[in-house]
């Protein structure tokens, strides 16, 4: 439910183009229809306004960075706190099914794929630790104190909990996957079964009986395609470059989606700040 990091090249993208830039800014859209909840609708209206940024002008006269810091400023939103400000009801019972996928790590004893959302509750199958996600989009703990009463706070947490690992060395993901493949806009190709691994060096896929070996560096991407229930197929990770797209279906693994991305961000970041000193 909030913004996900645009690309360090937008800035110098716009000032190639020399076009005016315009934003359109949906409310409501993510409370309707979340990721998260199995595409599962809920009865909440969706609005949206149209916002003159930049014109021609303005992105010829500014430097790449002053149009980049414009729109990434723009961009930044908080659908739970959108929610909440204005007072919109979402009194759906299923409201909290799938939000395990997000909040996969149990902040009480820290245990990772234990969540399960259960009706309009998110619950710890390890501890037993029970919330409730209201009808108007806060977290209320059932029993006892919680953690966290907003969902984006206890995202950022578990951010935080995967830096510390990644820094720490004891990051990785090794997982099996079924494995699917773009070559072109016709469709996409199941071709068989792989295994995926992520750890600071990168991602790693091999599979199909080993006629498929795919290395992808920390630097490659600024974050991770990944969606939740894609096409009604499965929870799906997606890595690839120009000339082909693997897309990985995890399996009988937890609630990983959210985890690698959160990794691949924060895996970048890093290693952009290793180059930087590199080359200084």
């Amino acid at each position: 439910g909030t913004a996900t990091p645009l690309p360090d090249s937008i800035g110098r993208c716009v000032k190639m183009l020399g076009v005016p830039v315009v934003m359109v800014r949906t409310y409501g859209a993510y409370t309707r229809d979340p990721l998260y909840n199995g595409l599962r609708r809920r009865k909440v209206d969706v609005s949206a306004d149209v916002k003159y940024l930049l014109s021609a002008k303005d992105v010829a006269e500014k430097t790449a960075d002053e149009v980049a810091d414009i729109i990434n400023q723009e961009f930044a939103f908080d659908n739970f706190r959108w929610q909440q400000d204005n007072q919109v009801s979402v009194t759906e019972p299923f409201r909290a099914e799938g939000l395990n996928r997000v909040l996969y790590k149990c902040p009480h004893c820290e245990m990772e794929s234990t969540m399960e959302g259960k009706g309009s509750k998110l619950i710890c199958n390890h501890c037993k630790k029970e919330y409730e996600l209201t009808e108007y989009g806060f977290l209320k703990a059932t029993d006892g104190e919680g953690k966290f009463d907003h969902v984006p706070d206890w995202y950022r947490w578990e951010r935080a909990c995967v830096r510390k690992e990644i820094e720490e060395g004891t990051y990785r993901l090794e997982v099996p996957v079924d494995i699917c493949l773009m070559v072109n806009m016709k469709c996409i190709y199941r071709v068989g079964e792989g295994v995926l691994t992520h750890t600071r060096d990168g991602f790693h896929l091999s599979g199909c009986d080993g006629q498929l070996e795919y290395s992808q560096s920390p630097l490659a991407s600024y974050s991770l395609y990944s969606d939740y229930y894609w096409y009604e197929t499965g929870d799906v990770i997606c890595i690839g470059d120009a000339k082909v797209l693997y897309y990985c279906f995890p399996k009988n693994c937890g609630d990983i989606v959210a985890k690698t991305r959160l990794a691949t961000e924060e895996m970048y970041k890093l290693a952009k700040q290793e180059r930087k000193i590199k080359h200084k």
